[in-house]
């Protein structure tokens, strides 16, 4: 499946909202990290159960102590074992949204809402409030909300508090598939309106795909690699241990147009080409981010003739790396246009034969092959 998000330049920034460098001993368990973080956007920590993600979340909370090091969040150090210093959790401004939503049962939503605010943050409260979706909520109480209204009430409490950063610890765990969709939504949405960075613990792909900027890798309480997510998802060496995450593409685009009467929109790519999309809700001129299933990219070595894919990108051959047994996985980088700066790549899964028969190498022009059907959209 591939999704639509609005695209955010949180991986962008030059600054870092949050360092650290740490070190902390759990039994047999040691975690040890050396990070930046982005001033902005989304910034996922991914690996397989016990590699140490919840407990990097918890120190930077404050609910648990590295045994050396420091966590520093802008000008303000945290946490410095050298110096013991140590701000308590509720000195550090911090929101923070668990596993479960651990709202308080006898306040209806209003007074959970409000329970997180400080200082006269009534305008706060009605901006999250309309951010997420909360106002038919406001006079009911917990034990009446479904799982997903729970975890928009536990995430709105954390922001009206007027939090320095946001951290999100497996907000979607447990959720069926409509619900889980739906607060996706709701979290892709946040990403793009709220000015303040996020940290998100997930061990699910799709999930960091639709909303991460930034993604840092753990593996047995180490930091195998961090970087902007597109620029991970290109590196060969790292395919096997991102999991699901190989599987797909992602680039940007900014809708040009519609057509109503083929439920269609047009996109530009930031190399000036073209992609046509089931219709998206987004009005021209919205930048948003593709995610482009491998699977559904096709190679040609030039244009084809009468064909149903309406998509086809100018592409060159950048690498040629190992994927399965018999297939081989190909980056391209997207031809650019004289008047259009930076660059796109795509990925496309060949098998070995096709590959030898086409005789493709590194630096050969080919067409990329894109049904429009292969894109889901999720609204930003």
């Amino acid at each position: 499946m591939s999704y639509v998000t609005a695209a955010h330049d949180g991986a962008a920034g030059a600054r870092s909202a949050l360092t650290l460098d740490v070190e902390q001993r759990l039994g047999d368990f040691s975690l040890s990290a050396s990070l930046a973080l982005p001033a902005s956007g989304v910034t996922a920590l991914f690996g397989p159960s016990g590699s140490g993600k919840t407990s990097l979340l918890r120190m930077i909370a404050g609910l648990d102590a590295p045994h050396r090091g420091a966590i520093r969040l802008g000008d303000e150090t945290l946490v410095d074992t050298a110096r013991g210093i140590r701000v308590p959790p509720h000195r550090r401004h911090l929101g923070v949204v668990f596993q479960e939503p651990r709202l308080f049962p006898h306040y209806r939503v209003r007074g959970n809402l409000a329970y997180g605010m400080r200082g006269a943050g009534h305008e706060r409260f009605d901006a999250v409030v309309e951010l997420l979706g909360l106002g038919a909520l406001l006079e009911r109480f917990p034990a009446t909300l479904s799982g997903g209204e729970a975890r928009r009430v536990a995430i709105g409490r954390a922001l009206v508090s007027e939090p320095r950063l946001l951290l999100m610890d497996e907000p979607l765990t447990g959720l069926d598939g409509a619900r889980k969709q739906e607060l996706l939504d709701y979290i892709a949405r946040l990403a793009g309106d709220i000015d303040i960075p996020i940290v998100y613990v997930s061990h699910d792909p799709d999930e960091l795909t639709a909303i991460a900027d930034h993604l840092v890798l753990l593996e047995q309480g180490r930091v195998v690699a961090d970087g902007p997510l597109d620029a991970l998802l290109q590196r060969f060496e790292l395919t096997e241990r991102l999991g699901g995450f190989d599987a797909a593409t992602l680039v940007t685009a900014t809708v040009e147009d519609h057509e109503p009467h083929y439920a269609l929109s047009q996109l530009r790519l930031a190399d000036g080409q073209r992609l046509t999309l089931p219709a998206v809700d987004a009005v021209p001129g919205t930048r948003l981010r593709l995610r482009i299933p491998v699977r559904e990219v096709a190679l040609a070595l030039g244009e084809p003739g009468a064909i149903s894919y309406r998509n086809r990108l100018h592409a060159t051959v950048e690498e040629i790396g190992p994927s399965q047994p018999g297939q081989a996985a190909v980056e391209l980088r997207l031809r650019l246009g004289e008047k259009w700066g930076g660059e796109q790549m795509l990925r496309a899964r060949l098998t070995r034969k096709s590959l030898d028969e086409m005789g493709l190498e590194p630096g050969m022009p080919v067409v990329a092959l894109v049904r429009s059907v292969a894109f889901d959209t999720r609204h930003s």
